[in-house]
């Protein structure tokens, strides 16, 4: 029997790709007739004697949580929830927030990966894009009520169904998903699962973008595109069955999920999940897990440190340092195997070889982690290639990489060369080692703000800014910050008749507009004029070097 290429009942808004390009990458074995839940169900099994994840509280065993994302799966279902039909994640990190992850996956339902920190603005846009049937929060948070949160958005988002939680949350009207999943019978759950049928070319999980344009655009990541990328992090890692990995980094972000704990459970190893993101709930669970592996971003290192120089825990099982921006720091610091690399949601992905000389994993993002991506550099607003150490901006295609943003074709019609190339807006640099390129970073052409990996796109907050009534005009730039890299300041001019805007201000006029708070400007400048280009374009260049001189001479 021949195996069809290609989705089966195709979703409205999402873009697949063309048949002659998913015909080579399949032909090639790159994209296989396995679905990535397929795929993490079988390992599931595999490893059932096995610790699947740790907490400073308890450890949970493969083979429970196969058990309890099945009867999570099953509960879903009993709501009426069908498969393909959306479910918005909103949480911190924990172990349920896992859980419910696979058993929406199970269920086959589609996750939309949303942050903790949202609030009106983002969810209400998101909720109502992708028609989500149901909303699951965290219930357990001291500084926020996510509950009465989701019960609120219910009046926004008309598909929302349902409004659940992952912990008690004390409202009737939000019952906890685990409570649910314990009505229901461990066999009559299995069953329930394997009545799914899982399309390996149809969508898994909605990301979201980093937020290049506006509110952050929604990427969809098919079943076998997914797991192509995940095996191929495992292989880059070399990430074995022993190991245990420390990342606390939000876990729906599209770093954490496709590069470190879905890649983990396909393998057998044990993700370690601390209670909160102080030292002293990091140590705990540091101290029990001894983890191998630690990952997470440079900004999150100072807090490493003072669990370290607290003797809160040791770090004298972890071998290798996952760091998309700290690989030399983290190397030069703790004399261990540090791995940079460089990767979008939208799916291009690099790393360097793990035995490459100290001064290229310094030096370089890496390779694309398949032999079927395709990168180009070109000369920024132009066609030109770019030569051999001339920045250039990144255009890439591939079997992982995304082919349309869902339902957003004026957005797709401006960042899709005619031949489906994806403009990046990253720079880059490209070199040849042992006779094949090798990638840096150097940089973006977009107008973002990259506050701890936070991509904040400036037009959204300029455009939330010039309501306030105090502002006449306004410019967001990013200014240096040594532990988050960019902090938001914002340029403004003052109506007439106001003298003055603080930062307390400003952020209660941003909370009330229901942004994300790290979406706030942190700095205000005050200006007369704002500068121009000799075309007159605002000169973004100057504001920036402006606030890089002021910091630096205070």
């Amino acid at each position: 029997m021949v195996e069809t290429v290609g989705v089966r009942e195709p979703l409205p808004g999402v873009v697949y790709h063309p048949p002659d390009r998913l015909a080579r990458y399949v032909a090639q074995g790159e994209l296989g007739h396995v679905a990535l839940i397929d795929k993490l169900r079988h390992s599931l099994a595999r490893h059932a004697d096995r610790v699947a994840i740790i907490t400073a509280a308890a450890t949970i065993s493969y083979r429970e949580l196969d058990e309890e994302t099945d009867r999570i799966a099953a509960a879903l279902m009993a709501l009426g929830l069908a498969p393909l039909e959306r479910v918005l994640f909103q949480s911190a990190n924990s172990p349920e927030l896992l859980l419910a992850v696979i058993g929406c996956l199970k269920a086959g339902l589609i996750p939309v990966c949303t942050l903790a920190g949202h609030r009106e603005h983002e969810i209400g846009y998101l909720g109502n894009h992708t028609g989500a049937a149901a909303h699951i929060v965290q219930g357990n948070d001291p500084k926020f009520d996510y509950a009465a949160f989701a019960l609120a958005m219910r009046q926004r988002i008309p598909s929302i169904r349902h409004s659940l939680s992952l912990q008690e949350s004390g409202h009737a009207e939000v019952p906890c998903l685990s409570a649910l999943a314990r009505q229901q019978e461990k066999q009559a759950a299995r069953q329930a699962v394997e009545s799914i049928i899982h399309d390996p070319f149809q969508v898994a999980i909605f990301q979201l973008s980093g937020g290049t344009s506006g509110v952050p655009k929604v990427i969809p990541k098919m079943q076998n595109e997914y797991l192509l990328l995940m095996e191929r992090n495992i292989e880059a890692l070399g990430m074995r069955s022993d190991d245990v990995i420390f990342m606390p980094m939000p876990m729906m972000h599209n770093a954490a999920m496709a590069c470190i704990w879905l890649p983990l459970l396909l393998t057998g190893a044990a993700f370690a999940i601390p209670a909160d993101m102080t030292p002293e709930g990091w140590g705990d669970v540091f101290r029990k897990a001894r983890p191998s592996w630690v990952g997470m971003i440079r900004a999150l290192f100072p807090r490493y440190d003072t669990m370290l120089e607290k003797g809160l825990a040791s770090a004298e099982s972890v071998r290798a340092y996952w760091t998309p921006d700290g690989a030399r720091f983290a190397r030069q610091k703790y004399g261990k195997l540090a791995i940079g690399m460089f990767g979008m949601t939208e799916g291009m992905c690099m790393y360097p070889p793990l035995d490459a000389p100290a001064d290229v994993l310094d030096w370089a993002a890496g390779r694309p982690i398949s032999p079927m991506d395709e990168v180009r550099l070109v000369r920024p607003g132009t066609a030109e290639l770019a030569e051999d150490d001339e920045p250039g901006e990144m255009e890439c295609r591939g079997p992982y990489t995304l082919c349309g943003y869902y339902d957003a074709p004026e957005r797709n019609a401006e960042v899709f060369t005619p031949d489906g190339f994806y403009k990046s807006g990253d720079l880059m640099l490209r070199r040849m080692l042992d006779g094949q390129p090798i990638y840096a970073f150097a940089g973006r052409t977009r107008d973002i703000i990259d506050r701890g990996h936070e991509k904040v796109n400036c037009e959204e907050i300029e455009i939330a800014v010039s309501t306030h009534p105090a502002v006449s005009a306004c410019a967001a730039v990013g200014m240096p910050d040594p532990v988050l890299g960019e902090r938001i300041c914002i340029y403004v001019i003052l109506r007439e008749g106001w003298d003055h805007l603080d930062v307390p201000g400003l952020s209660r006029h941003m909370k009330q507009l229901g942004l994300a708070k790290f979406k706030w400007p942190e700095h205000i400048e005050l200006i007369d004029e704002l500068p121009l280009t000799k075309v007159g374009k605002l000169d973004k260049t100057t504001l920036r070097q402006r606030i890089k001189e002021k910091m630096e001479r205070a």
